[in-house]
This record gives structure tokens, sequence and C-alpha cells, in this order.
């Protein structure tokens, strides 16, 4: 009997300690939101997208401002992660799913999982998953996402173009004829810092009014994303 016990023990080092292989299920049940080409990352412990109360990086920047993940990637990669971009093949329109198989291999490491996209319409707001131990044990799991504002531009809620730095809401085909015209602005302070994002405040003013969206439509709550993993 003794025998059996420890052989029972011996044999129990050598179970995986990481889920190689699983998949990822983002759901946009908005309204109004689209969220940007999507960034699915398997990564290790040690690195973190953004941290909350914490001035923005670059690359944290260009995702929430333009939707730019070429500096996050870059990141990711260069640190060994499993990376898996734009599995909905463009912006993620409300009610729609899209689902990315990660398959980190012989990378053990690469237990936490992060998804990171803009959200449109807004100045500098993203959905996130940051660092989330990936479980182990096969099975299906649910989480859902909240929104952030990486402090980096004032919430002014107004037509702009989809440059770094520039004041105004980047305005992709599919949100043009939904936007109104001739806001004053909604808001003029820079946080700072990233925080939970307040959400959309809009009016029901379509040529003029504080905000350039629309109350009824973009204004929002969080969560704003639902993420299935299943692990097998």
């Amino acid at each position: 009997m003794k025998r059996f016990i420890l052989s029972v023990a011996f044999a129990a080092v050598f179970l995986p300690a990481h889920a190689a292989e699983f998949d990822v299920e983002i759901h946009n049940p908005t309204r109004g939101l689209y969220f940007t080409q999507l960034l699915v990352a398997a990564h290790a412990p040690s690195i973190s997208l953004f941290e909350t109360g914490e001035t923005a990086s670059a690359n944290l920047r260009a995702m929430a401002e333009t939707g730019n993940l070429t500096g996050l990637i870059a990141l990711l990669n260069a640190a060994g992660a499993t990376v898996e971009e734009d599995p909905a093949n463009g912006l993620l329109a409300p009610g729609a799913t899209t689902v990315a198989t990660i398959n980190t291999g012989n990378a053990v490491a690469n237990t936490e999982l992060s998804i990171v996209a803009m959200l449109q319409p807004s100045n500098d707001g993203f959905l996130a998953l940051n660092s989330l131990t990936v479980p182990t044990e096969p099975g299906t799991y649910t989480y859902d996402l909240n929104a952030y504002d990486a402090g980096t531009e004032a919430n002014n809620e107004l037509r702009g173009t989809n440059s770094l730095g520039q004041p105004g809401m980047p305005v992709p085909p599919e949100l043009d004829s939904e936007l109104g015209n001739n806001g004053t602005g909604a808001a003029s302070t820079v946080e700072g810092y990233v925080h939970i994002h307040r959400g959309n405040l809009g009016d029901n003013n379509p040529s003029g009014g504080p905000s350039d969206m629309v109350s009824t439509l973009h204004r929002w709550l969080n969560p704003v994303a639902r993420v299935t993993v299943t692990v097998r």
C-alpha cells in the first residue's frame, strides 16, 4: 500500500502545469459599441499590459486612442508570448462574437491571458482582461470584462481623426451615420492615469450639444464584453 501511494505522488509531479491549448470566445453584448482589432495573448506572469492608477505606456496609449496594436504585439513577442491578433478580422460589432484559439505548445511559462481592444466610439476607452491565470482543469470558464480609460486624452466625445495625440474620436465607416455633429465637448480634462471608464455620456441633439454621441445608442455601463475560456 505504501508503494502505491508513493507511486501516485511521484507521477503527479509530471502532470501538465499549464493549459497548452484553449479557446477564447469574445462576445460584444453592447447596444452601440464596436471593438477594434482584438489582441489575445498568453504570456508569462512577469508581463502586464497596464496597471490601474498608473500612467499609460506609449504602447497602451496607441491602442486606446487609435486601435493600433503594433507596440503591444512587439512587447509580447519579445517576451515569448503566444499572440493571436484580430480574430474577428476587423471590428467586432454589437451583438457579435469571435473565437481565438491559443496554443502555447512548450511555452510553459505562458500561463496568463490578456485581451485588449479599443472601444468605438470613445476617445481613449478600451476593454481589457489583464493577466488572468488560465485554469488548468478542462472546462468552460466565463468572465465579464470592464472598460478602462487610458487617461491620455480628454473625453470630449467629438468627431476626430485616427491620429495619435489629436483630440477627438476615430470615426470608422460603421459609426459615421450614427454620430452627431458640431458638439462643443463633453469634457476637457486629461486624467493622466489608467482607470475604470465612466461610460459615454452623449446627448440627444444630433446637430449640436456637448457630445457627438447619441445617448440612447452609445451610452453604456460596465461590463462591456464577455469572455468564455474553454480548456481542453
